[in-house]
């Protein structure tokens, strides 16, 4: 498989116009993690599109550990699949998994993270950066001023350093002024939780609570922080930014302790990479518009728009989508 052919052509799948029924192939789904609760949507919407369009899915998990998703990954070669898809845990040491892909002549597609110094033939994602741009101007316009925490996502994940780049060009130009100042600014190893507990935790001791808002790069670690802030009865004064509308999180912002999240419209995300997926195994040309530099090559890439969601559009937008239904979110 050709990395050329990704750059030219029309994706006949995604346009509606294949008449035949596809032929069976193998698509191999390396997952960093099944813990948290978007990635198994993930999994299930993709797998579901495949086998609509006559692919078998193989998937695996690694648990968050390196070593594990590359053999992972070499066993999903040699079952013979015809693609490999890709949630990287480590964005850099990922790219071996490509270059063993290539070896086996099997194009890689990275899903929702960028793999890194690699010959990638595909990334499907969300703009990432906008997401980050997203969190920040949202906590702007409710604490335009004050003392912030920065809580940033696994240093491994090449996207938690996207979302930190899309923060930092609202965030600066009002550091610079003097307006808003950061008081605390750590990573959360692996998205944990408890990570951003801990953090939190610390800088809540180091300010003397004078938190204004805290930018947690997504909803777990939002949610960790909260608990901290809640422990000071500081929850639903500091306000905190999230992402990926976790049904916990869509509570939270119903509730108040939350001020936001950013919805990604998985469905569209997964389904779409099934069907990239699909017509790459079929050998077809496909078309993607975009491209991202991997720090190798400027990747072909696809890229779905995220949705800032608060209390005034979570009923428009996560539970009209049926991401979670309103008996969910609201508790009826």
């Amino acid at each position: 498989m050709k990395r050329s052919m990704i750059l030219a052509g029309v994706l006949c799948v995604l346009a509606g116009c294949s008449g035949k029924k596809a032929a069976k192939f193998k698509i191999g789904l390396s997952l960093d993690t099944l813990k948290e609760e978007r990635w198994q949507t993930d999994r299930d919407v993709f797998t579901a599109r495949a086998a609509e369009l006559g692919a078998e899915v193989l998937v695996q998990s690694a648990n968050s550990d390196d070593s594990l998703q590359n053999s992972q990954a070499e066993n999903l070669l040699t079952q013979g699949v015809n693609v490999l898809v890709v949630v990287p845990h480590n964005g850099k040491t990922s790219a071996v998994i490509v270059d063993s892909a290539h070896k086996a002549h099997v194009p890689v597609i990275a899903y929702d993270r960028l793999i890194n110094d690699s010959d990638l033939d595909l990334y499907v994602s969300f703009d990432n950066d906008k997401v980050g741009q997203m969190q920040a101007q949202a906590l702007v316009a409710l604490k335009p001023k004050g003392n912030y925490v920065l809580i940033g996502g696994s240093p491994t994940d090449n996207n938690a350093k996207m979302f930190r780049e899309g923060q930092m060009k609202v965030l600066k130009p009002l550091i610079a002024k003097g307006e808003i100042k950061v008081v605390g600014d750590q990573w959360a190893t692996d998205w944990q939780p408890v990570e951003a507990l801990k953090i939190m935790e610390n800088a809540l001791t180091r300010n003397s609570n004078k938190v204004d808002a805290v930018l947690a790069s997504n909803d777990g670690t939002a949610g960790g922080a909260i608990q901290a802030l809640a422990e000071q009865k500081l929850d639903g004064k500091v306000v905190v930014s999230g992402q990926d509308a976790d049904l916990a999180a869509c509570r939270r912002i119903v509730a108040g302790s939350q001020a936001m999240t950013v919805y990604k419209p998985i469905k569209q995300l997964a389904t779409r990479a099934a069907e990239l997926a699909v017509a790459l195994a079929q050998g077809q040309a496909i078309q993607a518009d975009q491209k991202v530099d991997n720090g190798k090559i400027a990747v072909p890439s696809v890229l779905v728009a995220p949705i800032a969601v608060d209390k005034s559009n979570l009923d428009a937008t996560v539970i009209a989508d049926n991401f979670h239904s309103k008996d969910q979110v609201y508790g009826k």
